[in-house]
C-alpha cells in the first residue's frame, strides 16, 4: 500500500483544488442569480431600485421613487424553459403595471446551436423585439399574437424563448391583478374534473372520430398557400409544395391516450399493457397520426433529440417533446381505422403540469424556405376536447394540498388525495422490475461468493457469464436503461458540496439499486463487479468482441509497454469532467459526451450521425481490441477504479508461479489487467473470473498441470503390484 501513497496524495490535493473553485452544480436559479447580468434601466426604463423577489410566482418589484411602476421576473422560475441542450433558458424580463412588457435580457443558456453556431447577437436582437408587447391585450384577444421572428437554425430555441416570456409574463400579470386579470381561485368551492377509470370499451375509427376522441385538422396547398398570404408573406405563399392547391398538405389526428378506452382502441391490447407500464406517476400520453406533403414530425429531432414542429398547449402551459418520450408505431389499432404514414405515441413529462382531462391542443409550425437560410413560419392548431362520457366531475370545498394534482384515474395520474412521495409512489409502480434487478444482484452476489466452486467448472463459468451479459446488454441496457454514467457521480459530488437530497436520486428506482450495488461491491471485489457484469455498454463490447472472435478476426494485442501507459487516460478524463463539472456542470455535461452510453443504450443509435458514427468507431475498435473503451477512455471506470484498492478481501488467488515463471494468466486476461510480475491490478481487473478457472485448470495451467502429474505419478505408484520374492534354490 505504501507505493500508493504518493498517487492518494495527489488525488487528494486535486479535490481539496477543485473544490475551490466556483460552484454551478444544482442551485435553484433566482433573479438574484442573475443580478451582475442586467441592469435595471435596460430592463424597465425610469427605475431606480427593486424590491425583494417575492409572491408566488416569484417577481422583485420595480420602483421610480416610492412609485411602483412594473416587475422584474425570470422565466425559468415559473414556467418550464428547458431547450435543446435539456438545461433552461433564462430570460429576465421587465413589465410595467399595464402589462406592456418594457425590456428582456438572456442572461444564461446552455443551447449548442448558439454555443457552437448562430451568433448571440441574433437572439439577442430577437429578444429585444418584445419591448412594447400588450400582454394583457394579446391575452384577451383584444390584440393579435405577435409575429415570431424566427431565427433560422434556432427554431426551436427562439419558440421556447417566446413562449416562456408571454406565459411568465402571464403569471405574474395574473398574480398581481394587472390589466383586469385576476388570480387563480385556490380557495372555496371548487369543481374537479378527472377521467373516469371505467371498463374498457373497445371503438371503431368512425365512433372515435364520430364523438370527438380523435380530432382530426385537414389543410390543403391552397389553404397554406392563403394563409401565408394573409399573413403578409407573399414570398412563402409562392413556394408551394403542389402545382395542384387542391393537393393534401397535411391531414393530422389527435388522441388522448390518457382515456383508457380511447388508448385501447387505437393502440391494442399489448401495445397498451407496454404504455401502462413504461408511464411513471404523473406522466400521460397523446396519440398523432398524419398523412400528406408535410410531416407533423419533420426530421429535427434526429439531429437534436426535440420535436420542433408541433407544440402541446394548455392554458398557460406548453409541452415540448423528445425523442425519449417518443415511440413510432405502426398504426392505429381500431377497425376502420386510416392507413397513415405517420403514427407516433407522444409521454408528457410529470413536471409539465399538464392535466389530460382538461383541453388542449396541438400547435403545428409550418415553415418554407424563401432562400438558402431564410424561412418564414405560420401556425395552426388543432383542438382537444376529452369527451363529456369519458369524465368525471366533483365539487371540493377546500383547496388541494400543495404538490397534489387530480388529473384523472389513469395509473400514471398522481391522486389528490395521495400524500405518499412521489418517488414512493415510482417505486411501487416499478416493483416488477426491481423484482428482477434485485433476483440478477442476488444471482450475481451468489455466483462471487461460490467462485472457488464455480471456476472449478469452466464451461459452466462461461455459460453463466455469456447469459447474464446478455441479460445485462438486453434487459438492464436496452429494455430498462438503467445506464450507470459518470454524470451520475458529478451529480452526487455536486449535491454534497451544495446540499444534498435523497429524494432527488430516488426517483430512478434501478439506477439507485445500480448505484448502492456498486457502492457494496466496491467494499468487497472493487469496480470490477460492475464494470464487468453489470455494465450495458460494455456487456455489449464484450458480447460483440465474442462473436467477432467465432467469426476469426484477428484479435490485437496491445503491446504492455504502450498498455500501461494508455490506461490512466481514463482517470485523466475523469478528474478533468470532475474539475470541470465544479465550475460549470453543463460544461461538464457537454463533455461528458465521451462516453457513448446516451447514443448506444439510452437513445438506441437514434440521433445525430456525430454521436452514432462516435459510438460505432469505439464498437468497431472493440472488435480488434477487447472492451477497448473500458480499458481506455471509460471516466464512469476511472471514478469507479480510484477507491479500488479501499476492497477489504483479496478474493483472486494467485500461485507463486505466477509471472515468475509463468505468464498464461496475463497473457490470456482480456484487458491486460495481470502484470508480467503476476500482480492483478484491483484498478484494472473486471473480475470476469477467467484467470481463475485457469487457476484451477489442471490442463492448462502449469502449477496445476504439474500438481496433476505428480498426483497421477503417486497413483500409479501406489497401484503397481507388488513383484514376488524369487526362489533360492540350493543347489549343494
Amino acid at each position: 500500500m505504501r507505493q500508493y501513497l504518493p498517487l492518494l496524495i495527489a488525488r487528494l490535493a486535486f479535490f481539496l483544488f477543485v473544490t475551490s473553485l466556483p460552484a454551478d452544480v444544482s442551485a435553484a436559479y433566482q433573479l438574484a442569480t442573475f443580478k451582475d447580468k442586467f441592469s435595471i434601466d435596460q430592463i424597465i426604463p425610469g427605475a431606480d431600485r427593486l424590491g425583494p423577489e417575492e409572491g408566488d410566482p416569484p417577481a422583485a418589484t420595480a420602483y421610480q421613487g416610492d412609485k411602483i411602476i412594473g416587475y422584474v421576473f425570470l422565466n425559468s422560475t415559473m414556467v418550464n424553459a428547458t431547450g435543446y441542450s435539456g438545461k433552461p433558458i433564462h430570460v429576465v424580463v421587465g413589465m410595467n403595471t399595464k402589462g406592456v412588457i418594457t425590456g428582456a435580457k438572456m442572461v444564461k443558456h446552455s443551447e449548442p446551436i448558439v454555443l457552437v453556431g448562430i451568433p448571440v447577437s441574433k437572439i439577442n436582437t430577437f429578444i429585444d423585439k418584445y419591448t412594447g408587447l400588450d400582454i394583457i391585450g394579446m391575452h384577451k384577444g383584444e390584440k393579435d399574437r405577435h409575429e415570431v421572428d424566427i431565427v433560422s437554425g434556432a427554431t426551436v430555441t427562439v419558440m421556447i424563448i417566446d413562449d416562456t416570456i408571454i406565459r411568465s409574463a402571464i403569471k405574474v400579470a395574473r398574480s398581481r391583478s394587472i390589466g383586469g386579470l385576476k388570480p387563480e381561485i385556490t380557495t372555496g368551492p371548487r369543481e374537479i374534473v378527472s377521467i373516469k377509470d371505467a371498463p374498457m370499451e373497445l371503438q371503431g375509427w368512425q365512433s372515435l372520430l364520430g364523438d370527438g376522441s380523435v380530432r382530426r385538422l385537414t389543410l390543403s396547398v391552397g389553404e397554406i398557400n392563403a394563409a401565408f398570404e394573409s399573413a403578409g408573406k407573399p414570398e412563402a405563399a409562392a413556394k408551394s409544395e403542389s402545382e395542384n392547391p387542391k393537393d393534401e398538405f397535411i391531414d393530422l389526428y389527435a388522441a388522448s391516450a390518457a382515456i383508457p378506452s380511447v388508448a385501447r382502441s387505437l393502440l391494442g391490447k399489448q401495445e397498451y399493457k407496454n404504455l401502462q407500464k413504461k408511464l411513471k406517476p404523473g406522466e400521460s400520453a397523446i396519440l398523432l397520426g398524419g398523412n400528406g406533403l408535410y410531416s407533423f414530425k419533420g426530421s429535427g429531432y434526429v439531429r437534436g433529440g426535440i420535436f420542433d414542429r408541433f407544440q402541446l398547449i394548455q392554458g398557460d402551459i406548453n409541452v415540448r417533446f423528445r425523442d425519449r418520450g417518443h415511440k413510432r408505431l405502426g398504426g392505429f389499432n381500431a377497425d376502420g381505422s386510416t392507413k397513415l404514414k405517420d403514427v407516433d405515441l407522444f409521454i408528457t413529462p410529470a413536471d409539465s403540469g399538464f392535466d389530460p382531462a382538461k383541453p388542449w391542443r396541438i400547435q403545428l409550425l409550418v415553415a418554407r424556405a424563401i432562400g438558402p437560410i431564410k424561412k418564414e413560419f405560420i401556425t395552426f392548431d388543432l383542438g382537444y376536447i376529452p369527451p363529456e362520457k369519458y369524465l368525471t366531475r366533483k365539487t371540493i370545498d377546500a383547496a388541494p394540498k400543495a404538490g397534489s394534482a387530480d388529473i384523472g384515474s389513469n395509473k400514471s395520474s398522481i391522486s389528490a388525495s395521495s400524500a405518499d412521495p412521489l418517488w414512493k409512489r415510482i417505486w411501487l409502480k416499478k416493483i416488477p422490475q426491481i423484482s428482477v434487478l434485485l433476483t440478477a444482484l442476488g444471482v450475481l452476489t451468489i455466483i462471487f461468493f461460490f467462485q472457488d466452486w464455480l471456476v472449478q467448472r469452466p464451461i459452466l463459468t462461461d455459460r453463466i457469464r455469456l447469459g447474464f451479459l446478455t441479460f445485462t446488454a438486453v434487459w438492464i441496457g436496452f429494455y430498462q436503461q438503467a445506464q450507470l454514467s459518470v454524470v451520475n457521480v458529478l451529480t452526487f459530488a455536486g449535491s454534497l458540496i451544495n446540499g444534498f437530497s435523497w429524494d432527488f436520486f430516488l426517483m430512478e428506482p434501478l439506477l439507485f439499486i445500480l448505484w448502492g450495488s456498486v457502492a457494496a461491491s466496491l467494499l468487497f471485489w472493487g469496480r470490477g463487479v460492475y464494470c464487468g457484469w453489470l455494465c450495458p455498454f460494455g456487456a455489449l463490447q464484450e458480447l460483440l468482441n465474442r462473436l467477432a472472435k467465432t467469426f476469426r478476426i484477428p484479435q490485437i494485442k496491445v503491446p504492455w509497454g504502450l498498455h500501461e501507459r494508455v490506461w490512466p487516460v481514463k482517470y485523466i478524463i475523469f478528474l478533468g469532467l470532475f474539475g470541470m463539472s465544479l465550475y460549470s456542470f453543463e460544461m461538464a455535461e457537454h463533455l461528458a459526451e465521451v462516453e457513448p452510453f446516451k447514443t448506444s443504450i439510452v437513445l438506441t443509435f437514434l440521433r445525430t450521425w456525430p454521436y452514432v458514427l462516435y459510438a460505432v468507431i469505439l464498437l468497431f475498435i472493440g472488435l480488434f481490441i477487447e472492451r477497448f473503451f473500458c480499458r481506455y477512455l471509460c471516466p464512469l471506470g476511472g471514478a469507479l477504479g480510484i477507491p479500488g484498492r479501499l476492497r477489504m478481501n483479496e478474493w483472486l488467488r494467485r500461485h507463486k508461479e505466477c509471472g515468475s515463471p509463468c505468464h498464461r494468466c496475463a497473457k490470456e486476461c482480456m484487458v491486460q489487467a495481470i502484470h508480467p510480475n503476476g500482480q492483478i491490478n484491483p484498478n484494472e481487473c473486471l473480475q470476469c473470473l477467467h484467470c481463475q478457472t485457469l487457476y484451477y485448470d489442471t490442463h492448462r495451467c502449469p502449477p496445476m498441470i504439474q500438481k496433476r502429474l505428480r498426483r497421477e505419478r503417486r497413483q500409479a505408484l501406489s497401484a503397481k503390484p507388488k513383484e514376488p520374492a524369487k526362489e533360492t534354490v540350493n543347489v549343494s
